[in-house]
């Protein structure tokens, strides 16, 4: 089985940084950073393929967002670079540990095992 322990989240101000860690344990084929706020839907914001050395990206995040591995210290980094008020949400990391067919690596539903959260609140 695989388990997951996100932390780093914190209160900031707008424009400014955060890196959230995620500690892994198991085979895992795919990493996801998802986010949630109050009466929202779980959002995908950064996703990697270890078995291809890909990493994906939604167009609102993207270029703001980098999803980082570790392999030494099984830890994947999601760093968040000027932070916006409505990046303010619970982050969680995902993983999914069989072979990938067709995944979508930004869906929620694609993953399988999920951390607790972490929260991060961005004030303008």
């Amino acid at each position: 089985q695989v388990q997951l322990v996100e932390s780093g989240g914190d209160s900031v101000q707008a424009g400014g940084s955060l890196e959230l860690s995620c500690v892994a344990s198991g085979n895992i084929r795919a990493l996801g950073w998802f986010r949630q706020a109050p009466g929202r839907e779980r959002q995908g914001v950064a996703a990697m393929n270890l078995d291809a050395v890909g990493t994906y990206y939604p167009p609102s995040i993207k270029g703001r967002f980098t999803v980082s591995h570790d392999n030494a210290k099984n830890t994947f980094y999601l760093l968040m670079n000027n932070l916006k008020p409505e990046d303010t949400a619970m982050y969680y990391c995902a993983a999914y540990i069989r072979p990938l067919s067709a995944f979508r690596f930004l869906e929620p539903s694609s993953y399988t095992f999920w951390g607790q959260g972490t929260q991060v609140t961005v004030s303008s």
